[in-house]
C-alpha cells in the first residue's frame, strides 16, 4: 500500500518555473528543482507533462526558476499553480522583470532566480526530467525558501467549517483535496473526478466529517 500522506513528507521547495514560445510566456508551480553538478553548474527539474510550461521547455530548451520564500501568498500559488497557461496569460496584469534570456521571473516573495538551458531530457511516465546548465543566477533576498511542508501547514487555506443546517434537512457531503485544499460538495464524489485547481484525481480527496 502506498499512502499519499507519506509521499507529502518528502522535503521539497516550491518554485515558479517559467518559459516562453516566441512572445507567449507562461509558468507553473513545481516542487522538484535541485542542483546536479557544481562544475559546470547544472540543475534538474521534474515537470508534469500536463503542464503547458513543460511543452514550452521541450520546444525551446530554456527556462527560469524563481525560488519562492515563506512569505509567498496563496494568491501567487493559485495564479501559477491552479490554472493552465493554455487558457490564461499568467503574467498579465503587471510588469514582470526579465533575465538575460528574455524570460520573465517573479520578484514577489522570491529569494533567487536561475536561468538555464536544457542539455538532456528524460521521459518518466507522467513527468519529464530536464537536466539544464545554469546561465544566470541572481540572489534577491535572504528570506528562507519555502518548503512544501511549510506550504501545507501555513499557506494553503484550511477547509471552511460546514455551515449549520436544520436537522430535518439532508446534510450536503463535502470532500477536500489533500493536495491543494479545494472542496467538493455533493451527494457523492465521482470516481473520475479531477480537482479543478491542481488536477489531482478523486483518490487524493478525503471526506470532511463534523
Amino acid at each position: 500500500m502506498i499512502e499519499k500522506e507519506a509521499m507529502f513528507k518528502l522535503s521539497y521547495g516550491l518554485f515558479v518555473l517559467s518559459a516562453k514560445d516566441n512572445e507567449k510566456q507562461s509558468g507553473c508551480i513545481v516542487n522538484t528543482v535541485s542542483m546536479l553538478t557544481d562544475t559546470p553548474k547544472r540543475i534538474t527539474v521534474f515537470v508534469n507533462k500536463a503542464n503547458y510550461t513543460e511543452e514550452l521547455i521541450r520546444k525551446t530548451g530554456q527556462f527560469n526558476v524563481s525560488v519562492l520564500t515563506e512569505s509567498v501568498p496563496f494568491d501567487l500559488i493559485r495564479q501559477f499553480g491552479f490554472q493552465s497557461g493554455r487558457d490564461v496569460d499568467k503574467f498579465a496584469g503587471k510588469a514582470y522583470p526579465k533575465t538575460e534570456n528574455g524570460l520573465y521571473y517573479v520578484e514577489e516573495s522570491v529569494n533567487a532566480v536561475f536561468s538555464a538551458n536544457v542539455v538532456d531530457a528524460y521521459d518518466y511516465d507522467t513527468h519529464t526530467l530536464f537536466v539544464a546548465e545554469v546561465t544566470e543566477a541572481k540572489k534577491l533576498s535572504d528570506e528562507p525558501s519555502v518548503t512544501y511542508e511549510y506550504y501545507q501547514k501555513n499557506i494553503k487555506p484550511k477547509p471552511a467549517a460546514p455551515a449549520a443546517q436544520p436537522k430535518e434537512e439532508k446534510k450536503t457531503r463535502r470532500w477536500v483535496c489533500k493536495v491543494c485544499g479545494y472542496v467538493y460538495e455533493g451527494e457523492e464524489l465521482p470516481a473520475d473526478f479531477v480537482c479543478p485547481w491542481c488536477k489531482h484525481p478523486a483518490e487524493d480527496f478525503e471526506e470532511i466529517t463534523d
